[in-house]
């Protein structure tokens, strides 16, 4: 979901920004195929966009636009034959009404996917309008000399106010306008907000797999968590449905790789650091399918 940090010295956000040049088993009820839809958008940043780096979906190289990621999971499992599948890795909300240049290309307006016959939307976004991508270069870098310390947390509040709470906290209007206008180009589909799977436990960390200090584990997740919730928020405002991952616990990318759904700064199979991996995406889809058919 991030936005290319500028390369740093260090190995871990050297692997960030490559991530950022991209972005308990689930099961789908049997009610989800007969919700009848029959042309799907999916809008969004890497965290949509990006699933196995080895199957690409076409469209510019910069979006690394995955033809294993939730969009096309779901289409299947929906059996959905028309997706268009609009995201791309790096995507910020003005990506959804403007044109976005990456590696390779330029990917059109993410709204341009929209026509009145589209039933179907989700859209995953947000993520790289809080910075994500700088925010936890920033934090790996301070991790080095601090590792069982809290120094990004010390670094986002200094001068009393939480920085990223705030960015968050600003950014709902906007989440809000971005729904406003897909149902404004789309007016008859159902439009589901699509939250971030947790990148980190509640607790504890795995420096340097994820090179983010013990300290501040807790707050980052919280931060996820609150970003989750806001558009969770501003989704049941704005006449949407939403997914919002906050009670997953166990699939974070400090976990087993035949257990995590994200994967770590060093992934183990080919999908792209701290972001979700094909099983992660699966899990997405799955969840969306459920919220669909309930």
């Amino acid at each position: 979901m991030l936005r290319s940090p500028k390369l740093r010295r260090t190995v871990f956000s050297a692997a960030l920004a490559l991530a950022a040049a991209a972005a308990a088993t689930v099961t789908a009820p049997a009610q989800a195929g007969a919700a009848g839809f029959h042309k799907y958008v999916a809008l969004g940043d890497s965290y949509t966009a990006v699933g196995n780096l080895l199957e690409s979906a076409g469209g510019p190289l910069g979006c690394f636009r995955s033809s294993v990621n939730f969009p096309h999971d779901l289409a299947a499992e929906l059996h959905i034959s028309n997706l268009a599948d609009a995201s791309c890795g790096g995507a910020v909300t003005a990506d959804m009404t403007g044109p976005q240049s990456v590696i390779g290309g330029t990917n059109p307006a993410q709204f341009d996917a929209l026509t009145p016959d589209t039933d179907l939307v989700t859209v995953g976004i947000g993520g790289n309008d809080i910075g994500f991508g700088d925010i936890v270069t920033t934090c790996g870098e301070l991790s080095v000399s601090n590792v069982f310390g809290d120094p990004c947390h010390q670094h986002f509040t200094s001068g009393g106010t939480d920085q990223l709470a705030a960015r968050i906290d600003a950014l709902a209007p906007t989440i809000g306008n971005v729904l406003q206008g897909i149902h404004q180009r789309a007016p008859h589909a159902t439009v589901v907000v699509v939250g971030y799977l947790p990148v980190l436990p509640a607790a504890g960390g795995c420096w340097p797999s994820v090179p983010v200090a013990v300290g501040d584990v807790p707050w980052l997740h919280g931060i996820q968590q609150k970003l989750n919730d806001m558009l969770a928020q501003e989704a049941a405002e704005n006449g949407a449905l939403s997914v919002n991952p906050n009670g997953v616990t166990g699939r974070d990318a400090c976990q087993w790789p035949w257990t995590r759904w994200v994967e770590p700064v060093i992934p183990a199979q080919p999908a792209a650091p701290v972001h979700p991996n094909p099983a992660g995406q699966q899990a997405v889809a799955n969840m969306i399918a459920g919220r669909l058919g309930s």
